[in-house]
């Protein structure tokens, strides 16, 4: 969320950042001057209200005293009861106009709330995914001399992959791993918290894996993306089954002042997600690439305001580099205005070649939120030697998305057997070099 401060003195630089966005200005922002001033109006007439009474109450009190010395005069008398009165008369009138500002203030922060992020100058302007600017690429795509399978044939046929018994199970966009497949799933988790924390200075940690509604908030999901969730009624309450790790973690430190010697905090959990995919309708419909549950190692860090950029090219780096130890070949792109969550000042993807796709597919999303969701959970930090307060900036990206890299493995490390190669940094994992058909 934006600072309404910021908001009220920059509404320009406001509007042609949400033109970036491909957004129409008046239907975000709707009727923010108007109740913005009307708002303001209200406060100031409760400030001068409750200033004259104060003087007035001060004159009362003369007048009173020398009525009781018996030197009031039959105009200082007169003046006293017209004082009371218009003291009544405010006492009526400031209730009136401290609940008009309050209802201003509440449709202004339905407002605040709506308006996404601004994006970092460093973005590239455009409409969608077709205006993401590559930034770089790693390794090079392996050369076959047979046509390579994409995932979704390959699972099956090495009896590791089943989504018709996920079907029974639960329904469309689930899947069900057996021996093997399943091993490499835990295996690759293990891999990347291991890095993470072994070698990228991480600290694990287990969230649970429903928050409330607030932690949903915090993090930006609700209100307005509440048709991706899945909601689970409990008491009078409901809380939320998680899309990402982001929204535990992050929320870790909800309504809590940090140390500025703590910072920047680092993070990693392993957990599984669980999206609706609203809007997603015939979207990868085969396959693991879009599901309903999948499991995704995250990556989050709290940081200063001044260090957020440096913070986030060593995140998206640290996600890089499970890739470049698997041996898969990838590219870097920075997404456009148009492409980015409404939540993320700059966001690059890091997109993994499926050879049995003939595509780039993206495995995770590296995102700087600067002040945004700090503001919206209230998460600030001291500065040494100061004593107010200032608001964290918060970082996440995958670190990776552990089913997408599972595909990403079957697809590129396939042999003209039907067999897939296990790299050589998860052999200590899986205790195995390659994945071969499973027995019924």
């Amino acid at each position: 969320m934006l600072d309404l401060n910021f908001v009220r003195e920059n509404l320009p630089l406001v509007e042609e950042k949400l033109r970036a966005r491909g957004l129409d200005p008046a239907s975000v922002l709707k009727d923010f001057r108007s109740l913005d001033a009307s708002r303001r109006q209200s406060l100031e007439a409760v400030q001068r209200r409750q200033h004259l009474r104060r003087v007035d109450s001060q004159r009362v009190a003369e007048f009173k005293k020398r009525e009781k010395q018996g030197t009031a005069t039959p105009a200082d008398l007169k003046e006293m009861a017209d004082l009371i009165n218009q003291a009544k008369m405010d006492g009526d009138l400031i209730p009136q106009f401290e609940a008009d500002a309050a209802e201003k203030d509440l449709k202004l922060r339905e407002i605040l709330v709506g308006i996404p992020n601004l994006p970092h100058a460093s973005v590239p302007v455009g409409h969608s995914a077709d205006d993401n600017v590559e930034v770089r690429r790693w390794g090079t795509p392996p050369k076959f001399d047979f046509t390579p399978k994409p995932h979704w044939d390959l699972g099956p046929e090495l009896g590791i992959l089943d989504l018709e018994r996920a079907v029974k199970l639960t329904g469309a966009r689930f899947a069900v791993y057996w021996e093997i497949g399943a091993k490499l799933e835990r295996a690759l988790a293990n891999f990347m918290l291991d890095l993470h924390t072994r070698e990228h200075g991480y600290t694990e940690v287990l969230p649970p894996f429903l928050v409330n509604s607030e932690s949903m908030y915090g993090t930006g999901q609700l209100p307005k993306f509440a048709a991706d969730l899945f909601r689970v009624p409990h008491g009078e309450k409901d809380l939320w089954l998680i899309p990402t790790a982001e929204v535990p973690v992050t929320n870790l430190y909800r309504d809590e002042v940090l140390e500025q010697a703590r910072l920047p905090i680092s993070l990693t959990a392993y957990t599984p997600c669980f999206r609706s995919e609203a809007g997603s309708y015939g979207k990868d419909v085969r396959g693991i690439i879009r599901q309903h549950q999948f499991q995704k190692v995250e990556l989050v860090k709290f940081t200063r305001p001044e260090n957020s950029y440096e913070e986030h090219e060593k995140l998206t780096h640290d996600a890089e580099e499970v890739l470049q130890r698997l041996g898969l070949h990838y590219r870097v792109v920075t997404l456009s205005t148009g492409d980015m969550s409404a939540a993320s000042a700059k966001t690059y993807d890091i997109e993994v070649w499926l050879p049995g796709q003939q595509l780039f597919r993206e495995i995770s999303s590296c995102s700087n939120f600067e002040s945004y969701q700090a503001r919206r959970a209230n998460i600030r930090y001291r500065p040494e030697g100061k004593n107010k307060t200032e608001l964290v900036h918060t970082l996440n990206g995958s670190g990776l998305a552990v089913g997408r890299t599972w595909v990403a493995i079957l697809e590129n490390y396939q042999q003209a057997d039907g067999s897939v190669v296990i790299p050589e940094a998860l052999r200590p994992y899986m205790g195995t070099e390659r994945i071969v058909k499973r027995k019924q």
